[in-house]
């Protein structure tokens, strides 16, 4: 916490340290406080465009990033960090603001940035995969049926700012596919008035060929795969790319 004096930052720490039960920090200018804010999400981000680096490498490999990362964590101070879109309103804009800031003071930064485009290109690298892996599986992206099961930026919250999600709808949409999206959380006026999408109530038993599982919500994992199974034909393929039913479905799925 801070102010724009120490009246007004004292009024603003006690303030706040009345319904924070972690407690408060309280520092001496709105620059150090925001900068702090800033650092911490920036950090996040480039956690995250690092294993999403190695998701890539390895996949090239033929190696499971997965099964690689659940090894990695065994040891003691290996921070737990997973592959994945990257939206919202803070981790994918607060670097932004760093970098826009470090350019006006004469400094280009370059791992804030490389993290960046790592993370900002993630949505072309998995429809990429999608599509390569439908072409496998000879199934035609044209006038297919294609479920994405979540939409919100991130699991177990309703706010859609800045998902990376509608980047897939709108990347898959241009094959001319018909593509429903269901996601029990997210408010269906505010996705229809910020994307002209209608969410569907529920998806159709044998239906789809395709399914990409691209959030992670508690509902899905507690919904089943074999509930998830239902929705789709008998030749189908499942995308599940954040492995919400750990290393449980193949690569490539066939019912």
């Amino acid at each position: 916490t801070s102010g724009s004096n120490n009246k007004t930052a004292n009024f603003v720490n006690n303030l706040y340290k009345t319904i924070i039960k972690a407690g408060t920090y309280k520092v001496s200018s709105i620059a150090i406080a925001e900068a702090a804010k800033i650092i911490e999400n920036s950090q996040r981000d480039l956690n995250i465009a690092f294993v999403n680096e190695l998701s890539i490498i390895f996949e090239k490999m033929n190696l499971d990033v997965n099964q690689i990362l659940t090894a990695a964590e065994s040891k003691w101070n290996f921070l737990p960090f997973k592959p994945g879109l990257v939206g919202g309103h803070c981790i994918g804009v607060d670097p932004y603001y760093l970098t826009y800031i470090s350019k006006k003071n004469n400094y280009n930064p370059k791992i804030i940035l490389a993290g960046r485009s790592v993370n900002d290109g993630m949505s072309d690298h998995l429809v990429n995969n999608f599509l390569s892996n439908l072409k496998k599986m000879k199934i035609n992206i044209i006038n297919s049926n294609i479920l994405i099961l979540g939409c919100t930026f991130k699991e177990n919250c309703t706010d859609i700012r800045n998902s990376k999600v509608f980047e897939i709808y709108k990347k898959i949409n241009k094959y001319k596919c018909n593509i429903d999206i269901f996601d029990p959380l997210a408010d269906k006026k505010n996705v229809f008035d910020e994307f002209a999408i209608h969410l569907i109530n529920y998806p159709k038993k044998n239906y789809y060929d395709a399914i990409i599982l691209a959030v992670p919500h508690k509902y899905f994992i507690k919904l089943s795969l074999k509930k998830i199974k239902n929705f789709t034909k008998k030749n189908s393929y499942i995308f599940d790319f954040k492995n919400i039913f750990k290393n449980k479905l193949k690569y490539l799925d066939r019912n």
